[in-house]
C-alpha cells in the first residue's frame, strides 16, 4: 500500500463482464463458455478458480464436483466429491459439459493456463474469482496470484483478482502485490470499506441490490471502482448505470450488448 487509498486512474477493464464465460448459454467455467460469450461481443469474462490436490489452478465454482461434472459416475461411491481433494490428472478427465446440454458433451474442465492463453491471444480481459476449497483460502490466493503473474507477464492488462475471502486476497497481496484486487460482498458487513483498504483493493464488487447512493458514495469516496453481480434484468442494469457504477457482471450475454 502507498497512502492507503486506491487510485481511480488507469482502470483498463470493460464495463460489461460475462459471468462464468457465457452465463447460462454454455456450461459455466469452460473454454466453450468463453467462446460463446466472445461470440456475443464480450471482451471481459469472470470465472472461478480453485486448486487441485496437486496445486493446479483450474476453473470451477462449487466446492464439490457433482453439479457440473460427471464425477458421480466417474468416481463411484465412497470417493470424495470435493474437487480440491483430487489431482489434476483425474479432474482433467471429467466431462464438464454434458450436464448443460448434449451440444457440449465431453467439454473438459480448463486450467487457468488454458483460459489465460485464450484471453491473451484474443485481447480479452479476465476477472479471476479466487474460490478456495474450505480451509485453503490464503494458500489458494498465493498460488493463483503466482500463476496469474507468470501467465500474464509482459501483458499490459493484468487479470483482476477477486474473492469473498479476505484471507485469499491477503495471500494474493503478499505474493504478487502488483496484481489488482477486488473484494466481493454479499452483505455490507461492518468494516467492508476498511477491509478493502487494508487489502489494497482497487474495486469492490457487490450483489447488485447492495448498491445505493450511500454505498456507492462510500466506496467511491474511498477510491474504489464499483462493480455488481449478477445483473440479469434491464431495470437492474439501468439502476446501476444511473448510480454511476463502473461494471456489470451478467449471465445475460444474449440480452445486454457490451458495447
Amino acid at each position: 500500500m502507498s497512502d492507503g487509498t486506491p487510485s481511480l486512474h488507469a482502470w483498463p477493464y470493460p464495463s460489461w463482464v460475462a459471468h462464468r464465460g457465457a452465463g447460462k448459454l454454455a456450461p459455466e467455467n469452460t473454454l466453450a463458455a468463453f467462446r460463446v460469450g466472445a461470440s456475443h461481443g464480450y471482451r471481459m469474462f469472470e470465472c472461478d478458480v480453485k486448486l487441485s490436490a496437486d496445486g493446479v489452478p483450474f476453473l470451477m465454482h462449487d466446492t464439490t464436483l457433482q453439479r457440473t461434472t460427471n464425477a458421480r459416475a466417474k468416481l463411484g461411491a465412497g470417493n470424495s466429491a470435493v474437487a480440491g481433494d483430487h489431482p489434476w490428472g483425474m479432474l482433467s478427465q471429467l466431462d464438464a459439459g454434458s450436464w448443460h446440454s448434449r451440444a457440449f458433451a465431453g467439454e473438459p474442465l480448463p486450467t487457468l493456463g488454458a483460459i489465460a492463453a485464450f484471453c491473451i491471444r484474443n485481447g480479452y480481459c479476465l476477472n479471476i474469482e479466487i474460490k478456495p476449497t474450505p480451509g485453503t483460502a490464503r494458500h489458494t490466493g498465493e498460488v493463483v496470484a503466482e500463476h496469474a503473474a507468470r501467465l500474464w507477464s509482459g501483458q499490459s492488462v493484468p487479470p483482476l483478482l477477486t474473492s469473498f475471502e479476505p484471507d485469499a486476497l491477503r495471500g494474493a497481496l503478499d505474493t504478487q502485490p502488483e496484481l489488482p484486487r477486488g473484494l466481493l460482498l454479499d452483505t455490507l458487513w461492518t468494516g467492508w470499506v476498511e477491509t478493502a483498504l487494508t487489502l489494497d483493493c482497487r474495486a469492490i464488487i457487490c450483489n447488485h441490490a447492495l448498491w445505493d447512493r450511500s454505498s456507492v458514495t462510500q466506496a467511491k469516496s474511498a477510491g474504489f471502482r464499483t462493480l455488481s453481480y449478477t445483473v440479469n434484468d434491464e431495470w437492474a442494469a439501468q439502476r446501476l448505470i444511473d448510480l454511476g457504477t463502473d461494471g456489470i457482471i451478467t449471465d445475460r450475454v444474449d440480452l445486454f450488448s457490451p458495447v
